[in-house]
């Protein structure tokens, strides 16, 4: 009795190590959230409506544009009952990006990822250029969810610091 499961082990452990090296794994959630950061900052530069929506979930998600200090206090000062902070939603960006005649495009540096594999954080410094001159700067954050087939983001909200200001 004891001989057949000494021969039985090494072939179930010659079977699983045969299994897992002929199924691939999966890139990891980094790699995969990474790949979801190159995708929208092409299809921005590419005004590929289609791509950026398939980014974002389609619904519940949320969209924040926040005031940084320095903007805020001087459109406040111009315009005292201007709100610091405005709701919006990703379709009106994309929107916004695709009818523009000029090439837009944003840059993001210091990207920092956390995930336990099913929600991710993504935070960011971005640039965001139209036709290679700095329209607006801040910082950047998504929030991610794994949908199970790929990586969508479900919230956003960023600083803004306009170089133009109203």
């Amino acid at each position: 009795m004891k001989k057949s499961r000494w021969f039985a082990l090494p072939l179930l452990v010659a079977f699983t190590v045969a299994a897992q090296a002929a199924t691939p794994s999966p890139p990891d959630a980094q790699t995969q959230i990474q790949q979801v950061i190159v995708t929208f900052q092409t299809a921005l530069i590419a005004k590929d409506k289609a791509a950026l929506e398939n980014l974002f979930m389609p619904e519940g998600g949320a969209w924040f544009e926040v005031l940084g200090d320095d903007a805020y206090r001087q459109l406040s000062a111009k315009h005292p009952q201007m709100p610091r902070f405005h709701a919006d939603n990703y379709r009106h960006f994309i929107d916004f990006v695709v009818g523009s005649k000029g090439r837009m495009e944003e840059q993001f540096s210091n990207v920092r990822i956390a995930t336990d594999g099913a929600i991710a954080s993504v935070y960011f410094d971005f640039v965001f250029l139209a036709d290679g001159k700095v329209n607006n700067r801040g910082h950047e954050a998504w929030q991610l969810v794994n949908t199970g087939n790929s990586w969508k983001i479900s919230a956003m909200a960023y600083s803004s610091e306009p170089t133009q200001l109203r």
